[in-house]
């Protein structure tokens, strides 16, 4: 059922229409489970690549993403967009929940994303929310689905 639901999903979002971004590249603070900068720069009208580094647990991960964004509800200056990627991070087994030990753990795997984001007109400002899916493929296997986020972009 989940793969069905997530198949419907994802073939709606390809067939919905493909509006400009208002901006090229934001730059910003992202706040959720994980703190930290992100960085957003399009490609082109739809596609972008968007680069975070965010700590959490006191050690910290880089993730990079490719993303298809689109105009949400027939707003103007609301978009949604999905995505794909991949992270790595470093961690002292001290302070983690999930580590068997105290050894230092290095973490890879894949991401996904789903976000919905709004472009101020009347200011250079991009606010968004998104979910942040990972699974983590060597260092501590498995899936972390709390990787939800707002954040708050300077746009230009």
């Amino acid at each position: 059922m989940k793969k069905l639901m997530f198949g419907l999903l994802l073939a709606l979002f390809v067939a919905v229409g493909v509006k400009a971004q208002d901006y090229n590249t934001g730059i910003g603070l992202r706040g959720g489970w994980g703190t930290g900068l992100t960085v957003k720069h399009f490609l082109n009208g739809k596609s972008a690549v968007e680069g975070i580094l965010d700590s959490r647990w006191r050690g910290f991960s880089v993730t990079g993403l490719y993303e298809i964004h689109a105009q949400a509800f027939e707003i103007d200056r609301l978009n949604w967009y999905y995505g794909v990627g991949g992270h790595i991070g470093f961690w002292n087994g001290e302070y983690v929940r999930w580590a068997d030990n105290h050894d230092n753990y290095t973490i890879i795997g894949i991401d996904g994303i789903l976000g919905l984001e709004y472009n101020f007109d009347f200011i250079p400002i991009n606010l968004s929310i998104d979910w942040k899916p990972a699974l983590n493929l060597s260092g501590s296997s498995g899936f972390w689905g709390d990787g939800g986020a707002i954040s708050i972009r300077y746009i230009f």
